[in-house]
């Protein structure tokens, strides 16, 4: 291992497998896997053709990739409501998801560069997949008992796939959840159930609207809004 000013800490792994020099992008670093014939100075020698290439997904990943906050990759620690989330490579041709004992493991073709685009687009319809079961297992219940403990009425919970609100709710008492919920700690996820639930009593945000969510969240509303904020929904294409 060697330390770059500019790229981090660069690995060399011999792969039998591998057929040309591949350079897996970090955070924090580089590592590279050499085939048999390959040297170490070859692997530099590559680097530093595409060394700016490499600075800048550098700099993506440290951002959350263009508009996206939460970037899925080998070293990303995603935690849902009900499961986390495991990032590995494999010796498969395709990306593969698996949920089991409350973790979802990934597995993606050795060699993938998991920070482009397309590669994100396919994390993330895989683990909205999963959420949106979950999420339909769980909310529709967990509104039920908040609307119980507190004496609220609605019609139907729906769950959609909206990455502009969390939820919603009609004039009709419809509460519309958005599966990203299941990004947010279970007390964010009850505040916005409570939320909609109260706008079944007012239809607008005012002065009443917030007497009832400081009463149904022991008057800590304008903390738990606040907490919310730092909570984002993935911003790729989910098919």
């Amino acid at each position: 291992m060697i330390a770059d000013e500019e790229l981090g800490s660069i690995e060399f792994v011999r792969s039998e497998r591998a057929k040309h020099i591949r350079v897996r992008i970090l955070n924090t670093g580089l590592k590279v896997s050499l085939p048999n014939r390959a040297t170490q100075e070859d692997a530099l020698k590559f680097i530093n053709s595409i060394r700016q290439k490499l600075i800048v997904k550098q700099e993506k990943i440290e951002k959350g990739l263009e508009k996206s906050n939460i970037l899925i990759s080998e070293n990303s620690q995603l935690q849902t409501l009900t499961f986390n989330v495991i990032v590995k490579p494999g010796e498969r041709k395709n990306i593969f998801f698996s949920l089991k004992n409350g973790t979802l493991n990934i597995e993606f073709p050795s060699g993938t560069d998991c920070t482009d685009k397309q590669s994100q687009e396919h994390f993330w319809n895989g683990i909205s997949y999963f959420m949106r079961k979950e999420a339909k297992r769980l909310l529709p219940n967990r509104t039920k008992q908040l609307a119980e403990k507190y004496g609220f009425t609605f019609s139907d919970v729906k769950i959609q796939s909206s990455k502009t609100r969390w939820g919603s709710c009609s004039r009709a008492q419809s509460i519309n959840l958005s599966l990203y919920l299941m990004l947010l700690p279970a007390d964010l996820v009850d505040y916005v159930i409570l939320h909609e639930l109260c706008h079944t009593k007012e239809m607008n945000h005012g002065p009443n609207f917030w007497i009832w969510m400081d009463r149904v969240t022991d008057k800590k509303s304008k903390e738990l809004r606040a907490q919310l904020k730092n909570y984002h929904m993935p911003q790729y294409k989910i098919t």
